[in-house]
C-alpha cells in the first residue's frame, strides 16, 4: 500500500513533499502597509468577495524568513523545511466579514509551494532576501533600535518584482489594527481532459485557521515599497499609490485545519 499526504506517495511515505499535518511555523517578518487603487484591485476578487469599502484598497506586502515542522523534527532539514516568502494581503468583505485575500504569493521551497496549495495560497517559484539581525552585535547585524534599517527584496524568473526598506522606529507590546483579520484564499485544481479546461476539480474559496499565534519583538516604523514591471507577471497593478506603517517582528503559530466558505465549481 502506498503512503503520503502528498505525491509522490511511496512505500514508506517518506518521499512525500509535505508531510502530514498539524504543521508548525516560526520565523521572523518585515511588513509594509500601502494602498493600491480600488478599481484595479477590485478585479482580482473571486465571485462572492468584495472589497472592503472603508480600506478602499489598503494592502499589505509581507516578506517572510522562517522554518517549518511537522511531527519528526523537521526543522533538523534546514535544506527542505526553511523558506524565504513574499505575500500580498488585500482588504476584503465576505459574506460581511472583514478577510484578508491573498491575490498572490511566493516561496523559495517546492515543500512551501506545496503546502500552500494545499492551504489556498496561490504560491509560485520566487527567491527572497531580507535583512536579518543576529544576537551578536555587529556592523553587519542590523539593529532592533530606533533608526534600525532593514529592507527586503523578490524576483523570480531573474526579474525584479519588488523592493521595500524600513526604518524602525519604536518597539510596541501588539500589533493594533494590522494583521487582524483571517486570511483568505483559493483552492483550485484544473482539469487537464479536453472540454474541460474551464470545470476545475477543485475551486473553494477557503479560510486559513490557525491556532497557537504569537507575535513578539514588534517594532513600528516607516517603509518605503516598489513593485517593477516585470514580464510574465502582475503584480505591478497593485502596485502602491500610498505607503503607510512597517513593521518587524518574529512570530509562530500552528495549522491543523481549513474552513472551506464556498464551492465555486457548484
Amino acid at each position: 500500500m502506498l503512503k503520503g499526504f502528498t505525491a509522490p506517495r511511496s512505500p514508506r511515505g517518506i518521499a512525500a513533499l509535505v508531510p502530514p499535518p498539524p504543521w508548525h511555523f516560526a520565523g521572523d517578518v518585515l511588513a509594509v502597509e500601502f494602498w493600491n487603487d480600488p478599481d484595479v484591485s477590485v478585479q482580482i476578487l473571486p465571485l462572492g468577495v468584495e472589497l472592503d469599502e472603508r480600506g478602499r484598497g489598503h494592502s499589505v506586502a509581507l516578506f517572510t524568513d522562517y522554518q517549518f515542522t511537522a511531527q519528526n523534527e523537521e526543522y533538523l532539514d534546514p535544506a527542505r523545511y526553511q523558506c524565504r516568502g513574499f505575500s500580498v494581503l488585500l482588504d476584503a468583505v465576505w459574506k460581511g466579514t472583514p478577510i484578508a485575500w491573498c491575490p498572490y504569493c511566493y516561496v523559495d521551497n517546492d515543500a512551501a509551494l506545496m503546502r500552500g496549495w494545499i492551504q489556498g495560497y496561490p504560491r509560485k517559484f520566487g527567491t527572497v532576501h531580507l535583512t536579518r539581525t543576529f544576537a551578536a552585535a555587529s556592523m553587519a547585524s542590523a539593529p532592533l533600535v530606533n533608526d534600525g534599517r532593514f529592507s527586503a527584496c523578490m524576483s523570480a524568473h531573474g526579474r525584479l518584482l519588488v523592493q521595500a526598506s524600513v526604518t524602525l522606529r519604536e518597539k510596541v507590546e501588539r500589533l493594533v489594527g494590522f494583521l487582524d483579520r483571517r486570511i483568505v484564499g483559493r483552492r483550485y485544481f484544473p482539469r487537464l481532459s479536453a472540454g474541460m479546461h474551464d470545470k476545475p476539480a477543485v475551486d473553494e474559496l477557503v479560510r486559513c485557521v490557525s491556532d497557537h499565534s504569537l507575535i513578539t519583538n514588534i517594532w513600528i516604523g516607516e517603509g518605503e515599497l516598489n513593485f517593477p514591471e516585470a514580464y510574465g507577471e502582475e503584480l505591478e497593478m497593485l502596485g502602491p499609490l500610498k505607503v503607510g506603517r512597517a513593521y518587524r517582528f518574529s512570530f509562530s503559530y500552528s495549522v491543523t485545519d481549513i474552513e472551506v466558505l464556498a464551492d465555486l465549481t457548484a
